[in-house]
């Protein structure tokens, strides 16, 4: 019974692996349809980033509860997931920090780039309507940034 939980837990550590290196490439890929200012697939990979979230979110649930343990066996039996998927998960998991925090400036620069070219656009649209009477105050779009 322990084995089966063990092997368990550890099917479910792989899984858990295999979904952060999943979620690290659509981090990679949303970067990459930014970079190159294609919105469907930016969208598609977002839509995949919540589904791996989620996933990983359930995982992360089960592998913290804690597993009964049968009263002959050693405490951690039952909670042993193999070192070599915790020191693959711990990297994985690292890297996937790196590229979130990368992630995260490129979109707050993009959003900062967005928001000066609106304003721009707006400035210089608005001259064009608001140039009905006496043109002394015409300024031109560059001059306000």
């Amino acid at each position: 019974m322990i084995g089966a939980d063990a092997a368990t837990r550890n099917g479910m550590a792989g899984e858990h692996l295999r979904l952060l290196r999943s979620l690290a490439r659509e981090l990679e890929r949303a970067m990459a349809a930014i970079a190159g200012n294609n919105l469907e697939e930016l969208e598609n990979s977002i839509a995949t980033q919540q589904e791996l979230s989620l996933r990983l979110g359930e995982l992360a649930e089960h592998l913290r509860a804690p597993q009964p343990a049968a009263p002959s066996a050693a405490p951690s039996a039952a909670d042993s997931i193999d070192e070599d998927f915790r020191n693959q998960i711990r990297a994985a998991n690292h890297e996937l920090q790196k590229l979130n925090l990368r992630y995260a400036l490129l979109l707050q620069h993009s959003s900062r780039s967005v928001a000066m070219m609106a304003s721009l656009f707006n400035s210089f649209r608005g001259q064009f309507q608001e140039a009905s009477g006496a043109r002394l105050n015409h300024r031109t779009w560059s001059c306000q940034v």
